[in-house]
């Protein structure tokens, strides 16, 4: 088994590393994202909702995390369509036929994605300064784990989908309707608002939520300011829901992948 999911795994890696282009494409568009946004939203941002209890913190800093999570989001996406190519050239069938099981393969598929989103979260983590984040300042044990914990839910989802969807068209849909709401609704690009409860609610019940929340306590660290993440939760509390939704994802995409061929 182990094998099985290290050769899976490698050959993801290798892939990634053979297309320059989307190597450049996956790290350059949230970049382009946050610099336009960043640019064209920050003089009416007030952190932290109407109060402005914000620290100070400037919509280019706020928006960073979230551009993190969205990186991890994409990359998610762009590993795990490869699954339906897999298929329509035949080399899922061939793993299939092997004497493997269905959970080495969706293990090997999905630690491939986690890796390249791993590598993707770390070219932006070096990047981090030019936020007006600190290296000394940021809580890396908290960064290690949340952002590969992260990037196996959504790798570990993406398979599940691909297996499901037979079609690239459709699948590329179903992931933007599913997923790209739940990002912006994470607080990845604006905090809730005290006079939007429909909001506010929305996003406490968003599991993407916690994992921003995550990452922005990593990359502010001990100085992190009130009112960027949910008053309710915790750092402790966003890893445990993050590895939960790992834990349940991971378990969809093995059932789904041995229940379908």
């Amino acid at each position: 088994m182990i094998r099985a999911v290290a050769a899976l795994a490698g050959r993801d890696l290798r892939r990634f590393f053979r297309q320059p282009s989307r190597i450049v494409g996956s790290a350059a568009q949230p970049l382009i994202l946050w610099v336009v946004l960043g640019a064209g939203l920050g003089g009416s941002f007030r952190p932290g909702g109407a109060g402005g209890a914000g620290g100070g913190v400037g919509y280019l800093q706020y928006f960073y995390p979230g551009v993190v999570v969205l990186t991890l989001l994409f990359t998610a996406i762009f590993s795990t369509i490869s699954v339906i190519e897999d298929r329509h050239h035949g080399f899922l069938q061939a793993v299939l036929a092997a004497p493997v099981s269905r959970a080495s393969l969706v293990l090997g598929k999905t630690l491939g994605g986690v890796a390249i989103a791993s590598v993707q979260a770390g070219i932006l983590l070096a990047l981090a300064p030019l936020a007006g984040f600190h290296a000394a300042d940021m809580n890396w044990p908290l960064l290690v784990l949340a952002i590969p914990l992260s990037a196996l839910v959504f790798t570990a989802l993406g398979f599940a989908m691909a297996w499901w969807i037979d079609s690239t068209q459709g699948y590329h849909a179903i992931m933007s309707v599913v997923l790209i709401p739940l990002w912006i609704l994470s607080g990845a690009m604006f905090p809730a608002a005290g006079d939007s409860r429909w909001i506010a609610i929305l996003m406490a019940f968003d599991p993407m939520t916690y994992t921003v929340s995550a990452v922005r306590r990593g990359f502010h660290g001990a100085a992190l300011p009130a009112g960027l993440v949910p008053g309710h939760s915790s750092a402790t509390m966003d890893l445990a829901l993050i590895a939960l939704s790992a834990v349940v994802a991971l378990a969809a995409a093995v059932a789904l992948c041995r229940r379908r061929a």
